[in-house]
This record gives C-alpha cells, sequence and structure tokens, in this order.
C-alpha cells in the first residue's frame, strides 16, 4: 500500500520541477546571481573599503542578494532531499518513511506559495524595509492599550519571519498602552508584504478597563512606509529642513528631561513633520527622524495626488467606524476578518501572536489578479 502512495507522491514531486524553474526566472535569481558577483568583485577592487558610504551601500545590497539567492536554493534543496527520501522509501518499500515524505512535501508545496508570493512584490519600493507608524484612535485607554496590542502583532510577525525591527519614536499612554510609536522592520521585502496592513484597525471586545465589563470598540491605525535607502532618489537638502532639539517626554529613566536630545524635524517644502526621542544621542535621533522623513517623501511620491500635501502629513484616514480594514473580535465570538478581501480568522489569539500572514497573501494575490484597487 505504501508503495502506491510513495508513487503518487513521487508524481507530484516531479510536477512541481517545472514550477521551480518558472519561479526562479520570476524572481529574477539568475539577475540576482549576476548582480551579486558582480558587487562581490567590487569590493575586491584596491581602496573599495576607504569610501564609507559605498561600501555601506555594497555590503546591503550584497546581503539582500544573498538573502534572496539562499532562499531559493535551500527551496531546491529541500525539493531535491524530498525526492530523493521519497524515491529510497519507495524502493526498499519502508513505509515508516511516508509520515517523513508526507511532512516534506507538505512543506515544500507551503514554501513555494510564499515564494510565489514574493515573486509578486514588483513594485518600486516592495523589496524595501519598512517604517510602521501607529496611532490611537479616540478613546483614551482603552484605544491606547489596542494600539500596544497591534504593535505586539507587527513585532511578533517580525520575529516569526526572522526580520528585526527597530524603535524609532515611542509615546507610551498615560494609564496604559501607547499614545503613537514608530517603529522600523529590516528584511527581504518587508515593505511589500507589510503595505497590506496600511489602515485602521478596529477592536471589539469586553474593556478590562470598564468596571461594569461592558463591550467596547476601540480603533487604532496603522501608516506603512518604504525605508529608503541611503542612495535613494529621495534627497533631502540640508537646507530644506528646519531642526529643533527638544527634551523627551514620557517614561525612560534617569536620562530623560536631563538632555535635548529628542529631535523634531520640519520638512519646509511639504510642511511634514516628523519627530524622535528613543535614543540617547541627539545625532542618533537626528538619523532616525532623517530616515522618517525619507519614508514619508517616498509614500508621498507614490500617491496619485501628489499635490495634496494634507493627506500626508499624518494619519491618512479618520481612525473611527466605517474606515476600517479589519476588524478583531474577542467578544461575543472570536473571529479576525478583513473587509477588502474577506479573508477571516477564527483563532483571535494566534493572530494577535503574529499569524497574520493568511491575510497579507489574500491581500497580495486579490491585488495581482485586479480584484483591489
Amino acid at each position: 500500500m505504501a508503495v502506491i502512495e510513495y508513487d503518487e507522491y513521487k508524481q507530484k514531486l516531479l510536477a512541481l520541477e517545472p514550477m521551480l524553474g518558472e519561479l526562479e526566472k520570476a524572481l529574477g535569481i539568475p539577475k540576482a546571481r549576476e548582480e551579486y558577483e558582480a558587487l562581490q568583485k567590487e569590493t575586491e577592487q584596491e581602496g573599495f573599503w576607504n569610501n564609507l558610504e559605498r561600501s555601506q551601500t555594497v555590503s546591503r545590497q550584497l546581503k539582500r542578494l544573498e538573502n534572496k539567492i539562499k532562499k531559493h536554493d535551500r527551496l531546491v534543496s529541500d525539493w531535491e532531499d524530498c525526492l530523493t527520501l521519497c524515491e529510497m522509501a519507495q524502493e526498499e518499500d519502508d513505509a515508516s518513511l511516508l509520515p517523513d515524505v508526507t511532512e516534506g512535501y507538505e512543506m515544500l508545496e507551503k514554501e513555494m506559495n510564499e515564494r510565489r508570493l514574493a515573486a509578486l512584490l514588483s513594485g518600486e519600493y516592495d523589496s524595501n524595509n519598512a517604517i510602521l507608524t501607529f496611532h490611537a484612535g479616540a478613546g483614551g485607554t482603552e484605544a491606547q492599550d489596542w494600539t500596544e496590542m497591534l504593535y505586539r502583532m507587527y513585532t511578533r510577525w517580525a520575529e516569526r519571519h526572522g526580520y528585526t525591527y527597530q524603535v524609532l519614536d515611542y509615546e507610551a499612554g498615560e494609564e496604559a498602552g501607547i499614545k503613537s510609536a514608530t517603529i522600523s522592520i529590516e528584511g527581504e521585502n518587508a515593505y511589500g508584504y507589510l503595505k497590506s496592513e496600511n489602515g485602521v484597525h478596529r477592536l471589539v471586545r469586553v474593556s478590562p478597563f470598564d468596571a461594569n465589563a461592558r463591550r467596547q470598540t476601540s480603533f487604532a491605525a496603522l501608516e506603512v512606509m518604504p525605508e529608503m535607502d541611503d542612495d535613494s532618489e529621495i534627497e533631502i537638502r540640508p537646507d530644506e529642513i528646519e531642526m529643533q532639539a527638544c527634551r523627551s517626554s514620557g517614561a525612560g529613566g534617569q536620562h530623560i528631561n536631563k538632555t535635548s536630545s529628542a529631535v523634531r524635524l520640519t520638512h519646509l517644502p511639504t510642511g511634514i513633520v516628523v519627530f524622535c526621542q528613543t535614543e540617547r544621542s541627539q545625532f542618533q535621533n537626528r538619523d532616525n527622524a532623517i530616515k522618517m522623513l525619507k519614508a514619508k517623501l517616498a509614500e508621498l511620491k507614490m500617491q496619485q495626488q501628489a499635490e495634496k500635501i494634507s493627506d500626508i502629513k499624518g494619519v491618512q484616514m479618520k481612525i473611527e467606524w466605517g474606515s476600517q480594514i479589519r476588524s478583531y473580535v474577542f467578544m461575543p465570538y472570536t473571529l479576525a476578518k478583513d473587509t477588502r478581501t474577506g479573508y477571516e480568522m477564527g483563532n483571535i489569539q494566534a493572530v494577535m501572536d503574529g499569524d497574520i500572514d493568511g491575510f497579507i497573501n489574500a491581500y497580495l494575490s486579490m491585488k495581482a489578479n485586479g480584484e483591489l484597487k
């Protein structure tokens, strides 16, 4: 009986071979290998490391290309290993290896679906890191607690995918939660995946802050922008920004309020204002603020109506009923449902622990098929 099942898996695995070839082309792996070799040769040239700015840019590009190539090579290697195991088990008629073959094939199928989605990310900034800004809606402590829950959800998502994140700005709520926060998520295609999360997120639950245990609805907004590389086309001239140094506010230990390390930057041509206070050094806060400003300018560039500067000065949507992209219901039932794609998931705890790939994949698939604007 096992022989028949092994033969079925072998045919399925062989059918994946041409798909792997198509995926290699769609992901631009041959071009990535060429670029990697050319950049590697550049690093070997005399005096290369003397140009700090160029060497840092090349090092980042090499790391990004290496990760992309390694992911694809690992996929091909997993396919070869699974096929070899299947053929060996079939030859020896060893039924005990069937669970391993089944698990190997299922993992391979999942991995291929993820790489297919990565191939859909062809936007100008899709491969970039992402900058996420969280804003609590009206409702005080309840909304601020919900904002912190979302913050945790996205940092957990980043960790699940092997991405790293850096806090750029953080303003804690008075009693609990977050008033606003900005983080940078670093990793291949971080912006491409997370751009679908831009919008208002709605929570329905029995509030832990309500003595009468009434059901409440809260809103928080998430703004997602691409982080710009130093060699990007987005340039900010020194005469275009006005910088103010001020003291940090909120919790932060003895250092807070003792020095004027927080930085507020105003981009004079557009009126965009960014604020950063998380680092001890004014220079570090300024660097992070420049990073945030570049991201906002890139977002502005992507907008169809670029002349409407007011659209980008803060959150682009009203943080209220009717404008949400997704609802998270904890009571009277548990369900997370996306209003744009219709995708839903009943395990709300898994969602809050960062299991949001289903929502992201549904959005990207529908977008690629022209089903979403």
